[in-house]
């Protein structure tokens, strides 16, 4: 910079070229200057909906109040918790009115090409259908990956669904920890069924069929091979079994998967007292078998409503959350207390250099805890 504050590399022949000083600009004759607050460019009010607010726009259907409402009942702030409950236990007599649908499979089955498929079908004879996508999250944003919204396009533009995809958050299962309370959420909303899709078949899948109605299990064909890698167990929970992509050159091979799983499910205890697991075979290309596994699950509604098991099964389902929610709140706050933050790391370290053993090191935090 020169000593007239202009840069070194300036033209003095033009010294009107660079300037340091702010001009004063002129005006033009009939131009009026107005001084009014410009309404047209506000900053959008990001203040949260009240309790109030999101309880009226849960029952009317408002899909922005009942998406901000799942995301309060998501939230792992320590303020939106008792927000949250507040809530859950007003819209709470207007829920229990759908049937939970739970949806696993193999990878690659195609669960969500078949949940659009029969999403949209139900919503073609009168229903209302609402989609608990659980999805792997992201080790960065902790968000959901797959995003089943998008894979989903058809059905996220009809009228009468709703899709939500949820980030597991490391839940064991597939399963987000706060699933059972957006269910309840799209019920009071007008939801008559709710469709939950988990991650993926594995072990501790069993989560899911604690918190639904009716669990499905989506296969492919060539059994020989998937039965000798399918877990025992799983096949023991699914109320059905559905061997996807029956269709084109595929649909001999599904008939013939369909017969083997129905073979080794004739010597199974079922899932549900009172009814038989069978497998079928379905396809979301053609649509062959949707309109029958809907008549299926209907059919599954009313005899399990008619013996008692369906009611039973949902108070059973209530006192697994009411365990669930303890163990929850009790590791919330112990990780949280004061004293176990502050010890935890100089405990840890000993254990690591052998200096204490696990146990005692366990003790001697939740004496901390209790304290």
């Amino acid at each position: 910079m020169g000593t007239d504050h202009k840069p070194e590399w300036s033209d003095p022949n033009k010294p009107d070229c660079c300037s340091s000083v702010v001009r004063k600009g002129q005006d033009i004759e009939g131009q009026t200057v107005s001084t009014e607050k410009n309404l047209r460019f506000q900053k959008r009010n990001s203040s949260e909906p009240s309790v109030d607010d999101l309880y009226s726009g849960v029952l009317e259907g408002n899909r922005t109040l009942l998406a901000r409402a799942i995301t309060l009942i998501e939230s792992n702030a320590e303020q939106h918790f008792h927000k949250a409950q507040q809530l859950l236990q007003r819209l709470q007599p207007h829920s229990s009115k759908s049937i939970r649908i739970g949806i696993t499979g193999v990878p690659g089955a195609g669960k969500s090409t078949f949940i659009e498929a029969f999403g949209m079908y139900l919503c073609s004879i009168g229903h209302k259908v609402a989609v608990l996508a659980i999805d792997p999250s992201s080790s960065v944003s902790g968000g959901s990956i797959l995003g089943d919204k998008t894979r989903m396009e058809k059905l996220s533009k009809t009228a009468n669904a709703f899709i939500r995809p949820s980030p597991t958050a490391g839940k064991l299962g597939g399963v987000h920890r706060k699933t059972r309370e957006a269910m309840l959420i799209c019920e009071a909303a007008g939801f008559d069924i709710i469709l939950v899709e988990t991650v993926g078949v594995g072990q501790s899948e069993v989560m899911i069929r604690e918190m639904v109605d009716f669990f499905m299990l989506l296969v492919l064909t060539g059994a020989g091979d998937e039965l000798q890698g399918m877990k025992k167990g799983i096949m023991e929970l699914a109320d059905a079994i559905l061997i996807h992509k029956a269709d084109g050159e595929n649909k001999q091979k599904a008939e013939q998967t369909r017969i083997e799983y129905n073979r080794i499910l004739h010597f199974l205890q079922p899932a549900t007292k009172g009814w038989r697991t069978r497998a079928y075979t379905c396809s979301s290309v053609t649509h062959e078998g949707i309109a029958e596994i809907w008549e299926m699950i209907d059919s599954f509604e009313k005899t399990g409503k008619t013996s008692g098991v369906f009611e039973e099964r949902r108070k059973s389902q209530a006192r697994e959350w009411l365990y669930s929610m303890i163990t929850d709140q009790l590791q919330f706050h112990f990780y949280h207390h004061n004293g176990v933050r502050n010890l935890l790391p100089k405990l840890e370290n000993e254990v690591l250099t052998g200096g204490k053993t696990v146990a005692s090191a366990v003790e001697q935090l939740f004496q901390t805890f209790l304290k």
